[in-house]
């Protein structure tokens, strides 16, 4: 299947990051390119908005970003849409993670992440070195980070909106059993769960993702779902996939993610695989001497 895109939305971790979490100055050039020739080019991510600029090359610039898999879309720092959780959900899940001694992040709008501080002991621990073998680098480098310069570890909840929920765990089988807690929480109050590795998870507002965020900034700009393609790596992605024109699975995805796109990169993330894979697009200016 070939298409001549009109607009495309790129995943982040696994995807335009490397394994070291950062965006390459090749990737921004040949966005840059694309965009020039008219091409609208989004971010569609998991990350909330503030976690994205230090990952970013110098002189960056892409048409909008949807954030914290579709809760949030913002166009030159200016949000278009914001979902958020309940305050009296928030509270719920933070007791219930406690109850587990499950490492969690709340991201509160215009606002640092938090984790509470009576949790922060048990929270801590999670994070402790040596990394698991089974916790990719990109999301182990992510956690410290997160634990030494990023959570605000407070007293009470603070924030007038909450994005999301990031839920972390050293090993799989915590992780799965903490998600069939939510599973059972999900009977009493709606919500939608996520995840883009083996040893997290994320919670959202119901029917909330990246398709309905990519709808959402569709609508904004008055775009329709036409020619549209979206490159991803995780299970996070297969909404998007679903929704848009023509789908993209990294070389680094795992298989279950290359069997259900049309096309899987040749290089990998840390291969500047989208930047090979999106050259093709990029118009070649003939000179004549």
């Amino acid at each position: 299947m070939s298409i001549k895109p009109k607009t495309i939305f790129l995943d982040m971790d696994g995807t335009i990051l490397s394994s070291q979490n950062k965006v390459s100055v090749q990737t921004k050039e040949t966005i840059d390119a694309l965009r020039a020739q008219g091409i609208k080019v989004f971010i569609a991510t998991g990350r909330a908005y503030d976690e994205i600029e230090a990952m970013l090359p110098e002189g960056f610039k892409v048409d909008g970003f949807i954030t914290s898999n579709g809760m949030a879309g913002y166009v030159d720092d200016t949000p278009v849409f914001e979902h958020s959780l309940s305050l009296g959900l928030v509270e719920y899940v933070i007791a219930q993670a406690r109850n587990h001694e499950i490492y969690y992040e709340v991201f509160p709008y215009g606002a640092p992440r938090i984790t509470l501080k009576q949790d922060q002991e048990y929270v801590l621990k999670e994070v402790s070195e040596p990394k698991p073998d089974g916790v990719e680098e990109n999301e182990w480098l992510s956690r410290k980070k997160a634990v030494n310069e990023e959570i605000a570890f407070r007293e009470g909840l603070e924030g007038k909106g909450f994005s999301k929920f990031y839920f972390f765990a050293r090993t799989q089988e915590k992780i799965q059993k903490w998600g069939d807690v939510l599973q059972e929480m999900k009977k009493d109050t709606d919500f939608t769960l996520s995840k883009s590795s083996n040893h997290n998870l994320e919670l959202m507002v119901a029917d909330v993702n990246k398709a309905s965020g990519i709808r959402e900034m569709l609508e904004h700009f008055g775009l329709k779902n036409e020619d549209t393609l979206a490159i991803g790596d995780s299970d996070n992605d297969l909404q998007m996939f679903d929704f848009v024109t023509h789908s993209v699975a990294m070389h680094n995805a795992k298989d279950h993610i290359k069997d259900v796109v049309d096309e899987v990169t040749t290089l990998s993330c840390d291969e500047n695989g989208v930047s090979d894979y999106l050259a093709r697009f990029i118009e070649k200016t003939v000179s004549h001497s």
